[in-house]
């Protein structure tokens, strides 16, 4: 078995896309999953599987929520190892202690790739914002008050990309990575 963490998009926001996480977790142990653990109600599942393809593994739990739910919900998953690996790259300025700065894991659902990220939002304002690519993610970091004025912050959430994005804190991803 191999563990790997689910990341729901945009579920439980504004009271849009309700799912309770104890329905969900015991969801995804009726798909044979183990070790089923959820953080957070943002949608971060935890779990093991005999399933190593992660495409699969998307498709079977997109299924399920629209099945059990009635709504569709892009969803990311990843490898706990893989996570692991990412965070092991992350660049020095990103996930500091420094509370002026706000650090962000942007994940990039396929068949997207960086290239198409980058090519609908644009340049980050330097000044403001900073963004490196690695693999299927984008480690963003941006100053707290000055949010509004980056270039990523709208458009992360308004382009026609946004559907295929996917954001969890620094934190958030420690978290899980502990998990």
């Amino acid at each position: 078995m191999k563990r790997f963490v689910a990341l729901l998009r945009g579920i439980n926001v504004s009271g849009k896309n309700k799912i309770p996480m104890a329905e969900l977790k015991k969801d995804f142990e009726n798909l044979g999953f183990a070790e089923v653990k959820t953080y957070l109600n943002s949608g971060n599942v935890i779990f093991s599987s005999q399933e190593e393809r992660t495409e699969k593994l998307t498709e079977q739990i997109e299924i399920m929520i629209e099945e059990q739910f009635g709504f569709q919900v892009p969803v990311f998953v990843v490898s706990k190892a893989e996570l692991e690996d990412i965070l092991q790259n992350a660049p020095d300025w990103w996930g500091g202690e420094d509370k002026e700065i706000y650090d962000n894991l942007i994940f990039i659902m396929p068949p997207v790739t960086f290239s198409d990220v980058f090519a609908e939002i644009g340049e980050p304002k330097k000044e403001l914002e900073k963004i490196m690519n690695y693999k299927e993610v984008i480690f963003w970091s941006f100053v707290r008050k000055n949010y509004q004025k980056t270039n990523w912050w709208s458009k992360t959430a308004s382009a026609g990309i946004a559907g295929k994005l996917t954001i969890r804190t620094a934190n958030t991803v420690r978290k899980i990575v502990g998990m």
